[in-house]
């Protein structure tokens, strides 16, 4: 079609709102990318620098077929529409494979038009890269044959604010459990692997544990994607060979077509890998979509009383033993930011601000050019965890590179106070200093207390792509204290005691002495836990005034306690220089310490961690889990006073062994350990604390916030 690959020389600009529909059909004798002589294209479209469309992926074919359509709302006829192809590469970065340019004002309007775009690399203008086959109809927004087509979908918007909030509301969950690898292939020179599995659903990647020297590797996880596609699309997965120092083996792959599967139904399935040998076996469940939503204030589900009164009956006590997933729900109606941090050289910004509750995230619309964006949206989250963190971050939108951190907050679920607007003092990525601006929250939870008992003592859900470590002295040497801290109070008590034998006070001594005769002349099995018990109850009652490491979490204490600062965050930025020059057995003995380092850095923290979590268990830190403490030591109390203790371990013995046979594909789990991964230590403690500006100052001037 003559002008579609070239600017018109001159056409009338205009204002008006149009349509433009597309039929993309197919692709012809496109680039070769992949090393078996074929690609995996897929089309993006952009307009003004902003996806508006991205098409499915045609695995292993240079003339694919799309048939895809969509429909994209423009503003003015000048700015073009930007056609880029590219070969997926999962795991890797994917590869370009042409571009084209399809000018608008050169289309003839309210006609059904084929295009073929010849595909070009500005870097190589004379290589041949191949071509597509698309139709358009352009049709202005106000035009007859317009009416004629809205008037049998009224209901129906096309603004691209309201694609983009359906967009992200996904239609189902499905729940994928990782068991294990069969006869995998040997990729290292001791003839073994070092495997982990990526998967991809659309957008949303997830990454396994690495299991060292093997090539039967047992991984025993479990972890939940959302389905956005009514058919279930096409889980891709990727085995691959962990090598330090240089880049990953891949070891071989398998799709999976979710839409084969049948809902609300286990599924346990062998998948051969492609290219290669061995297998991955699965469980995989696809059940229907849990509540979430994107409305404006004035739908807003929790203050409709009815609405509201079937939420509390779903999540009352007689509904605490069905459904041990769905815990709860949580709505958070954000508001506004003030004085927020100018991103753009004009001075200004364009914020939106996005919400994430594990691995659910929602986002707002963006507010261009402003400081002070308001944005008055309600989002709604399902709770399977009432231990899980929201995290709210606002960005800079930019239209050329990835978006520009403003600020960020996390807020504990259990810290909420029901139906509270409150103003947020922004903070940096690490969560350790305020940076500028303040956000305008209203947060409401209603949750069954039953369920979040039960879901306490399961493994806590990981994030999908955990980031990956990196060196640093400075997190070095804050574990390392924090182990100190925890070494220094076992010593105190030692210190203490040891005071008693040497009769530093005779009265202490006297006391201590008679108490430790009755206590052995008596001592019975129950009282140990009873013991533990008691110092639950007594920290409860004398000492929970104590403003050391407190904060704030339930129901009960809406006021966050003042709190003093327990490590001295440095603002260091790390070396990230990358010197490609040097000689490769140099960079990997660089890595080899690098991988030591971590490993010491990740120990200290995990030491260290867990000391915290029982001493702000037993401080009443968080006082759901404490509670909890005290209804699990009250009950093993009764159990070791009315039980003899060969049975109980006899029952404990019988359940253990007993275990892979009654379920081969159980994933085994530490009660104790999952209970205290739901304590926040101390660094935690510090991320959560909320910050208090004084409200004397405006937004443009505040620099130090108070702590509250």
């Amino acid at each position: 079609m003559p002008g579609i690959g070239a600017p018109p020389s001159s056409e009338r600009a205009s204002s008006s709102m149009y349509k433009l529909e597309i039929d993309l059909k197919r692709g012809n004798n496109l680039a070769v990318r992949d090393r078996g002589g074929s690609s995996d294209p897929y089309v993006k479209f952009k307009l003004s620098g902003k996806e508006v469309f991205r098409s499915k992926t045609i695995h292993k074919n240079l003339n694919p077929v799309w048939d895809e359509k969509t429909t994209i709302i423009l503003d003015c006829l000048s700015d073009p529409l930007y056609v880029k192809v590219f070969d997926y590469d999962f795991g890797l970065q994917d590869d370009f494979m042409g571009s084209a340019y399809l000018y608008m004002e050169s289309l003839e309007q309210q006609r059904c038009i084929p295009v073929t775009l010849v595909l070009k690399d500005p870097q190589y203008p004379d290589q041949d890269l191949g071509s597509l086959d698309l139709s358009v109809t352009l049709t202005p927004k106000d035009s007859p044959v317009e009416e004629r087509r809205d008037s049998t979908s009224t209901q129906q918007s096309l603004r691209l604010s309201e694609l983009h909030r359906k967009s992200q509301l996904w239609r189902g969950i499905v729940s994928i459990a990782l068991i294990e690898g069969r006869s995998l292939i040997p990729m290292d020179p001791n003839g073994l692997s070092d495997p982990y599995v990526k998967f991809r659903l659309g957008h949303q990647k997830y990454r396994s544990k690495t299991v060292p020297k093997t090539l039967s590797p047992q991984w025993r996880e479990q972890f939940d994607l959302h389905l956005f596609e009514e058919t279930g699309g096409l889980l891709e997965i990727t085995v691959w060979d962990r090598d330090t120092g240089r880049r990953d083996d891949f070891i071989g792959r398998c799709q999976l077509d979710l839409s084969t599967l049948s809902k609300e139904h286990t599924h346990h399935l062998d998948l051969p890998l492609e290219e290669s040998r061995g297998f991955v076996v699965l469980l995989v469940t696809l059940t229907a979509s849990s509540h979430v939503s994107i409305a404006d204030l004035s739908v807003t589900p929790l203050d409709d009383p009815q609405e509201r009164r079937e939420i509390l009956k779903r999540y009352g006590a007689l509904k605490s033993f069905s459904n041990f997933r769905d815990v709860g729900i949580v709505q958070v109606k954000v508001m506004r930011a003030e004085g927020l941090m100018a991103a753009d050289v004009t001075g200004k910004s364009d914020p939106f601000c996005v919400l994430e509750l594990n691995n659910d995230r929602l986002q707002t619309h963006t507010v261009y050019k402003n400081l002070n964006p308001e944005w008055n949206k309600v989002f709604t989250f399902n709770v399977k965890d009432i231990h899980s963190v929201m995290e709210v971050t606002v960005f800079d939108e930019d239209r050329d590179r990835s978006a520009d951190f403003l600020g960020k907050i996390s807020i504990p679920l259990l810290s909420i106070c029901n139906g509270e607007q409150k103003s947020y003092v922004l903070k940096n990525k690490e969560l350790t200093a305020p940076t500028k601006g303040v956000i305008h929250l209203e947060i409401d939870v209603i949750y069954n207390t039953v369920k979040a008992a039960i879901k306490t003592i399961v493994p806590a859900e990981q994030k999908y792509i955990e980031e990956e470590p990196k060196v640093s002295k400075q997190l070095l040497q804050q574990n390392f204290n924090r182990v100190k801290r925890c070494i220094m109070v076992l010593i105190s008590y030692g210190t203490y005691i040891n005071s008693c034998f040497e009769w530093e006070s005779a009265q202490r001594s006297i006391i201590s002495f008679v108490m430790f005769v009755l206590v052995v002349w008596n001592f019975e099995l129950y009282m140990l836990p009873l013991a533990l018990l008691l110092l639950l109850v007594w920290n409860y009652l004398f000492s929970r005034d104590t403003p050391d490491t407190e904060i704030a979490f339930g129901p009960a204490a809406c006021k966050i306690k003042t709190m003093e600062a327990m490590f001295d965050w440095e603002d260091v930025e790390e070396d990230k220089e990358d010197k490609e020059s040097e000689h490769k057995g140099f960079m990997n003995k660089l890595y080899a310490i690098q991988d030591v380092f971590f490993s010491v850095q990740n120990a200290l923290d995990e030491v260290a961690s867990n000391g915290e979590r029982i001493k702000n268990t037993v401080n009443w830190t968080v006082p759901f889990l404490s509670w909890l403490a005290i209804a699990a030591l009250l009950s093993a109390v009764v159990l070791l006073y009315l039980v003899p203790l060969r049975y109980l371990v006899l029952i404990w013995g019988v359940n253990k062994f007993t275990k892979k046979l009654r379920d081969p594909y159980m994933i085994d789990n530490n009660e104790l350990l999952d209970f205290l991964s739901r304590v926040p230590s101390d660094v935690q403690v510090m991320h959560y604390r909320e910050l208090r500006v004084d409200p004397g100052q405006s937004p443009s001037k505040r620099r130090r916030p108070i702590q509250s």
